[in-house]
This record gives C-alpha cells, structure tokens and sequence, in this order.
C-alpha cells in the first residue's frame, strides 16, 4: 500500500513538474496562458463508506487549468498587430471550423485575407454599404491594395473678409483677366468630377456702387458658370444675402467625359469688416483618387482602410467571443482553442460591449507567465519528487527488515 502511495505522489510532483516546464518554455509566447496542475486526494472505499480511521490512497492530477487572466500588453508599432484589453478571444476561420485566440499577431496572406501564422482567417462583421454600421454577418476581413475611388465635388466653403472701405474698381466692365475690373479674388479653389480630375474654381469680387454690397462672380477653368450674384452686408458687417449663405452655380461640363459638375458655394461665414481683404477659409467636400497608405484600428475594433487622397472607408469591425467558462476551452495548440460543452455556448459580439474587451492596435498581449513564480514552482515540485522518492526508499527499508527477521 505505501509503495503505492509513494508512486502516486512521485507521478504527481513529475505532472507537476511537466506543467511548469510547459509554462516555462511559453514565456515569450504571444497570447499563451499559464497554466495550473491541480490535484485530488485518493480514498479507497467500500458500499459502506469510509472508515473513520481510513488512511488516503494518494494523490492524482485531477486537471491542467489554463489561467486566463490579462497578460501585459506591448506595443509593436505594426497595424495588423492586436491585443485585447479585457476579456474576449480573436474568433478565427480554420478551413471552416470556428476556433479561438488571445494571439492578434495577425498578417495577410497572398489573397489579401487577414490570417494568423497558421493561416485562421480573422472574422470580422461587414460593413453597411454606407460603412456607418455593422450587421451580424460573420465574414474574413481581406485587406486588398485597390486604389480609392473619387468623389465629385459638391459643396465649397468659402468664409472670407471683404475690406469695408474698399472703392469701385477703374473698370466698369468685369474682365477675369484684368486684375482692374475686380477687387479681390479667392485665387482658386480646387474642385473635383466624377472622374477625380481636379478643376479650379475662382470668385471674383468687385464693389458695387450702393453702400455695402458687393457682386461676385464666378469661374470654373475660366469659363462663368452663372450670372454675378449680389452680397449684401449690414451696417455691422455681418452677412444679409444671400439669406441662406448659399450660391448655386450653373453646370459645368468638363471636357474629361466626367459627369456635369454642379457646385454650391456655401459663403456663410462671410463679413465685411476693416481695411484688408483675407481668405479665412477655402473647403471643398470632393477628392481625387487615392491610393492604400495604411490600416488603421479603433478601439472598438473597426478596421479602415486609409488613402493617400484623406478617404477612409471600413472594412469590417473584429468579432471577439467571449464564454461563461472558458478553462472548459479545449487547446488545439498554436495558441487556439474550440469550443466544448464544458466552456458553455460561444457569445460573440462587437470589442467594448458587454463583457468584452477593447482593441488595442500596433500591441501584442504577452505570455502570462511570471518566471520568477515558475521557478519557485519548479523548486517546490523537485522537493515533493525526492521526498516522495525517499519515502519509497523508506518503504524498501522496512519491507527488508521484516524480511530479514529470523
């Protein structure tokens, strides 16, 4: 019966041994979760029960209990890179099967899929077609280097200050091209078509013969797209006509093949104040045609996709999955695991909702493991190994003298 204790004892400090090992060896693992040998007393019974002078049978490993607690978090400096700040794992696509990770050192393969070094793809829910939300639709998140589509200009803003004491120009008669026949010009702003090929538009302003007006006319590539409009100023300087601020320009058709450009400038913010002309702000709601400058990730795990023309456009959002157990997780390696009966249903939803965590982007969450912890460990199980080892060689003792007996 010793001999046997004292075995159950050794192959638990030798289980114990082995965790710790395994722990050790994952120090610099990205993700990894240290894990716990737990052990269980052994009691030989009968129908009857126990005894109450039993003596226990030993030990067994009763289970390996991964710990999830958060590990520090890193940064990197590199986009693709993730970490989760709370709780939560990474939902990943194996070849169709749904597995799990804390490791958000992710990275594109040849197809422009967002995949881990083992090649799970990262799910993600897509975007509306306006990219203002997310629906429940679990898809791979792929990061193609297509070019950004432009976008016609609408809208220009034009706030500017016209010199309260300026006089009529020389010249009666406007003409663009004779700075005389006009006060003050905007100098151009550069506007867009459909196509994204840039055009310039110009105001021009001459001061009007009635006290605080003005008329302002205005050119696209030197060409009028519509008859003088009126400003008209109050005694204070502020802006009465247009009353909505708003003058919309005829159609101009460019000679790109792009679509008609209609444009309305919105000068609202417009004054007539002091002795000089200044430009305070020129806007435009169109740009060109971009190309991928980088990906970028917000906290609440939106993924954009950011272009050298200022565009952003979202590619998806990062779906975490959390559990109600998730030690009933079963590891596959690699640092995944799948889901189990033990672990509970897996509830999936949006980074910084409910009990999930928040993305953290250009970061790694290390291994959670404290070596210095583990080498205690390591001390306490080799001293449970020898004393259960001498414990053996004790039995052997007492085993030969009641042999030896005469």
């Amino acid at each position: 019966m010793g001999f046997n204790v004292s075995l159950s004892g050794i192959n638990a400090a030798n289980a114990d041994l082995n965790v710790t090992a395994n722990n050790i060896a994952n120090v610099n693992t990205t993700g990894f979760k240290e894990s716990r040998a737990e052990f269980a007393d052994l009691f030989n019974s009968t129908s009857y029960g126990l005894s109450r002078n039993a003596i226990g049978s030993g030990v067994r490993l009763s289970g390996v209990a991964q710990q999830f607690s958060q590990g520090n978090i890193d940064q990197t400096g590199r986009s693709l890179d993730m970490a989760i700040e709370g709780e939560g794992f990474f939902t990943l696509s194996m070849n169709g099967t749904r597995v799990y990770s804390r490791a958000g050192n992710f990275q594109t393969d040849k197809s422009g899929y967002v995949v881990n070094p083992q090649g799970a793809r990262l799910q993600v829910y897509a975007p509306s077609a306006d990219g203002t939300r997310f629906d429940g639709t679990l898809t791979d998140l792929q990061v193609l280097a297509t070019d950004s589509a432009p976008k016609q200009t609408g809208l220009v803003n034009l706030a500017f200050t016209l010199p309260a004491n300026a006089s009529e120009p020389t010249i009666a008669t406007f003409d663009p091209s004779n700075s005389n026949s006009y006060n003050q010009s905007t100098g151009g702003v550069t506007v867009y078509d459909s196509l994204g090929v840039s055009h310039t538009q110009t105001s021009y302003f001459v001061k009007g013969a009635n006290a605080n007006e003005w008329q302002v006319y205005n050119y696209v590539d030197g060409q009028s797209v519509g008859a003088p409009t009126t400003l008209e100023f109050s005694n204070s300087g502020a802006l009465l006509n247009p009353a909505n601020g708003q003058i919309t320009l005829d159609p101009f058709t460019p000679a790109t093949g792009a679509g008609v450009l209609n444009l309305t400038l919105d000068v609202s913010g417009s004054t007539q104040y002091g002795e000089k002309f200044a430009l305070r702000d020129t806007r435009q709601d169109g740009y060109a045609s971009g190309k991928l400058t980088e990906i970028s990730i917000d906290t609440t795990g939106v993924v954009y996709a950011r272009y050298s023309n200022g565009a952003d456009t979202a590619l998806g959002q990062v779906a975490l999955t959390n559990f109600n157990n998730p030690q009933g997780l079963q590891s596959m390696g690699n640092n995944v695991w799948t889901e189990t009966n033990a672990s509970g249903i897996a509830r999936t939803g949006a980074p910084d909702t409910s009990d999930l965590g928040q993305i953290q982007s250009g970061s790694l969450e290390a291994s959670t493991v404290d070596l210095t912890e583990q080498l205690v460990n390591m001390i306490v199980a080799q001293r449970n190994f020898q004393a259960n080892a001498q414990m053996v060689s004790t039995q052997d003792q007492i085993t030969q003298t009641v042999i030896n007996i005469r």
